[in-house]
């Protein structure tokens, strides 16, 4: 059942923006959608992917290649649709076929350097990827360098002697019963790309299982579940006074000049999807458009928090849902600004005000060039971890005894918005009822290829899944699970 809360100034109220405004509006960025930069993203983005498996997730070489799926990268859509990449792709496919496409990994760097090679052609092209200790992977392009130091960043330790979770310790879960078992076995024989699934509630574990790659201890990735965690940091934010309301202007370091249209945008545009941001595109015909950005930064070799700052207001804010990264990365930019204003150090305290406080000592985000943890997406943490967020939430946003979150920071986080969409502040609602046996109130966190948190706060459970990117999960044998996870309780 839901949990009303009665109105909150954090969240129902709005507050004039007194930041000190910046000298100038920030310049648009031009985004280069010809074709020899659409092919340098798609070696970039599978240098990413393979420095994810093989440095973070710590599968085998061979393994990681085989999982890998080669998709090509073509130009962001418009409001309503995303273009396939059909020629793209076929481009792609033929230079594979012709042997023109290799791949080298340097265990030693762990990096990955991906080419493009057709002399007859004029094609010659490479990107890479690295992933530093205590990174996920980070773009590094033709390059293949960085524009700061990687230095190890102290993260606190995992707690083996404290039961889950607020520790690490897991009791072996009960039996399950016998309508579920067979639930999960189906879900596991359909979805070949599943790496685990676990069902707990706020104090046990109650069904944990490892399909091929998937183990307790291995960190796989999450992609857009990484929302959440951004969500939840401006909850933080929000509960320790850093920031005032959701309904503030946004505090990005460039949009501080009031004359910009910029200056319209508040937090709760950002979270919710309806910032209204794109970026003008540089095309083969010079015609140009706009572009509703939803992978560039997993693609670029670029610092992915000015680039987003960087995008215009294409729709006025608040008007239209349209799901981009790149309000999440002025997000992030805002949360990078607030932490050294303080003259804290920004990745440290990026993990002890979260992902260390919540006993998640196995997450890592990715980051750019710059060093910026990316914040709308590409984190990886093992399934226990995963599911900490999700026990967060189901507790009303209390952890350890503290109200972590501000009151009504759950309930707003996990409600739809206003723009027709059942999108909540970086969670998804099931307002469209999209898993039909599960009430509107259930809400969770998403990524590309099915990673999902599931608060299912009717019942009192927390479901997590991770699958392998690309690999597609039956969504009506999921919902089997859910269904008869939640009727057992």
């Amino acid at each position: 059942m839901p949990y009303p809360n009665p109105p909150e100034p954090l969240f129902d109220a709005a507050r004039p923006f007194t930041g000190a405004p910046a000298a100038g509006l920030c310049a648009p960025l031009l985004y280069d959608v010809r074709a020899p930069a659409l092919r340098l993203r798609t070696l970039n983005f599978a240098a990413k992917r393979l420095a994810d498996m093989i440095f973070v997730s710590n599968l085998p070489e061979a393994d990681a290649m085989a999982r890998l799926r080669w998709r090509a990268v073509g130009a962001p859509g418009g409001l309503d649709a995303v273009p396939p990449a059909t020629a793209e792709q076929q481009a792609l496919d033929a230079a594979r076929k012709a042997g023109q496409i290799s791949v080298e990994v340097n265990e030693a760097a762990r990096a990955v350097r991906v080419a493009w090679r057709d002399p007859a052609a004029g094609i010659d092209l490479a990107g890479s990827a690295l992933a530093p200790p205590g990174y996920g992977g980070i773009v590094t392009g033709s390059a293949g360098t960085l524009g700061f130091d990687p230095a190890p960043i102290p993260r606190a330790a995992a707690d083996p002697d404290r039961a889950w979770p607020l520790g690490d310790g897991i009791a072996s879960p009960p039996a399950a019963a016998p309508d579920l078992a067979a639930a999960v076995d189906a879900l596991f024989a359909a979805c070949r790309g599943i790496y685990g699934l676990l069902i707990a509630t706020p104090e046990q574990v109650l069904l944990e299982r490892y399909g091929a790659g998937g183990a307790a201890d291995r960190a796989t990735p999450s992609w857009s579940m990484t929302k959440a965690m951004t969500a939840t940091m401006i909850g933080r934010m929000l509960r320790l006074g850093w920031l005032s309301s959701v309904h503030m202007a946004a505090p990005a370091p460039l949009w501080g000049d009031p004359r910009g249209a910029h200056a319209d945008i508040t937090l709760d545009h950002l979270l919710h999807m309806r910032s209204g941001l794109a970026m003008p595109l540089l095309t083969e015909d010079g015609r140009g458009g706009l572009g509703f950005e939803n992978s560039a930064v997993y693609q670029d070799a670029a610092d992915a928090f000015e680039a987003a700052q960087r995008s215009i207001v294409a729709v006025r804010p608040g008007s239209t849902y349209r799901y981009v990264n790149t309000g999440l990365n002025v997000l992030g930019a805002v949360i990078r600004s607030a932490i050294e204003r303080r003259g804290l150090g920004y990745h440290a305290t990026m993990y002890e005000m979260l992902a260390d406080a919540l006993g998640m000592t196995s997450f890592r985000h990715s980051a750019d060039i710059a060093g910026n943890l990316i914040a709308s997406g590409s984190g990886a943490a093992t399934l226990r971890d995963y599911a900490k967020l999700g026990v967060l939430y189901l507790q009303d946003g209390r952890w350890r005894g503290e109200q972590f979150l501000p009151r009504g920071f759950v309930e707003y986080a996990l409600s739809p918005g206003q723009a027709g969409s059942a999108y909540g502040a970086c969670f998804r609602s099931n307002a469209d009822r999209l898993f039909a046996s599960l009430p509107a109130s259930a809400a969770w966190a998403t990524g590309a290829s099915d990673q999902r948190i599931f608060i299912l706060r009717h019942a009192g459970l927390v479901v997590a899944m991770t699958n392998e990117t690309d690999h597609p999960i039956d969504l009506a044998r999921l919902e089997a699970v859910l269904a008869t996870a939640c009727a057992g309780r």
